[in-house]
């Protein structure tokens, strides 16, 4: 049975946590089924944006700064829940900016274009308007350092649906599959979907 499903059922998560599971996990029916909670990983983050959420599991917190893909977390971990940081990617996100960005009330701020380690916000001219952001998927790598420095928390950590164009007939159904069952939401709409990310690893063509 789906772990998280079952763990909600009892009322250790809850059905809209905004948590980020950690980078390179397998699975996240493996994760929630293994992980002992022994917190080595939260030791181990240099960043200290991994912390205790919901069901008291680790997840990431962007709110405290930004995933330098270091490997840390995977490595402290004494069980099999990981895949190589150094062959595999870490996950399929991407920074998106919300309608509250103070440049679409033309109010000038470019936080998020400057706490960017990957040069993956960039301001677009407009004719007698403020500069609006943009994302450049090719380069985000949803490590997340732009979404403390906003001062209006317009920036969030979301699935790549590029990436997701990429998903066979089988991944489709699949999807299909677990919204019936309740235990995702669309990952079209970004909605409750990229803290589930990692059980998207087992689906062909995902990776």
């Amino acid at each position: 049975m789906d772990m998280q499903r079952r763990n909600l059922f009892r009322g250790k998560i809850s059905s809209h946590t905004e948590d980020i599971r950690l980078p390179w996990l397998k699975s996240l029916s493996l994760f929630y089924e293994n992980c002992s909670r022994c917190y080595d990983c939260i030791q181990a983050c240099p960043e200290h944006i991994i912390n205790i959420a919901d069901g008291k599991y680790p997840g990431v917190n962007f709110k405290t700064g930004g995933c330098t893909f270091c490997g840390e977390c995977a490595e402290a971990c004494s069980l099999d829940l990981f895949n190589s940081h150094t062959s595999h990617k870490p996950w399929h996100l991407i920074a998106q900016v919300g309608k509250s960005c103070l440049s679409y009330q033309q109010v000038s701020c470019r936080s998020c274009e400057d706490s960017c380690p990957s040069n993956a916000i960039k301001f677009t001219p407009q004719l007698g308007k403020t500069p609006l952001p943009e994302i450049i998927l090719d380069q985000c790598t949803g490590c997340g350092f732009c979404v403390s420095p906003c001062p209006v928390f317009a920036l969030e950590i979301v699935v790549n649906t590029n990436a997701s164009a990429n998903i066979n007939s089988r991944a489709g159904n699949a999807h299909k599959t677990s919204l019936a069952e309740g235990t995702k939401t669309c990952i079209d709409c970004h909605k409750g979907i990229a803290h589930l990310l990692p059980d998207m690893k087992d689906v062909e063509g995902w990776n």
